[in-house]
């Protein structure tokens, strides 16, 4: 246990060097670079977890599998990589879901409609706005909006009924999934040409804590269905 959490912690270590790294090369512009980096995130995550897990489960690792494909499509700007990078993070975003229904029970769908609701219509606002989407990737956005909504709605809807450890880390995580997309979202569509040297940077940085808490939110909620 004591070497495990010594290699945990070393991991731990190189996977905020790496994420530094990455926001670094984001504001440099080194795409070269980048693509190694984006690699070794969800790969770092990967390793995290299948040392601290004691249950392994594959949905997680599938679920960050696509989020590597997600991020190395992402790298490129032409319109056909942002388009299977949509589908990519669709496909991440149900697995992510069902991996927190299974640890978040649902009794009761009407919190979770409550909590969903301001998150959709902030995201529709947004989407509503925007006039330079190309037709065959509304309906993709259209889901994934849907999607983030009712990922950031079971996890305030959890805290409300329940602030417990593992509610909490997984509403740190939802809002941070939150804060990227709609980042992603305003440097794709409404400031292509500007503060592109400050947005992509953060939506890095922000990928990077994301993905570390919902991490730390799968740990956790093993551990507590352990108990």
């Amino acid at each position: 246990m004591g070497k495990n959490k010594s290699i945990f912690t070393i991991l731990t270590s190189i996977y905020i060097v790496i994420a530094l790294f990455e926001v670094i090369a984001e504001y440099n512009d080194a795409k070269g670079f980048l693509v190694v980096i984006k690699l070794l995130i969800p790969l770092s995550i990967i390793v995290l977890y299948l040392i601290v897990s004691t249950k392994k489960q594959p949905l997680f690792i599938l679920a960050m599998f696509f989020s590597l494909l997600t991020n190395l499509l992402y790298i490129p700007s032409a319109y056909y990589y942002l388009l299977f990078a949509l589908i990519a993070f669709i496909i991440h975003r149900i697995l992510v879901i069902r991996l927190i229904v299974k640890y978040n029970r649902i009794t009761d769908y009407i919190p979770v409609i409550i909590a969903t609701a301001p998150f959709l219509v902030i995201s529709f606002y947004l989407l509503m706005e925007t006039n330079d989407i190309p037709e065959d990737s509304f309906y993709l956005l259209v889901l994934q909006n849907i999607l983030i909504s009712i990922f950031a709605g079971i996890s305030l809807s959890s805290y409300v009924m329940k602030d417990s450890k593992q509610n909490s880390i997984l509403l740190i995580s939802a809002l941070l999934f939150v804060m990227l997309q709609f980042a992603i979202f305003i440097q794709k569509y409404f400031l292509i040409d500007e503060y592109q040297q400050i947005l992509r940077p953060l939506a890095m940085l922000l990928n990077s804590l994301a993905f570390y808490s919902f991490f730390r939110y799968v740990i956790e909620a093993e551990n507590s269905n352990n108990d």
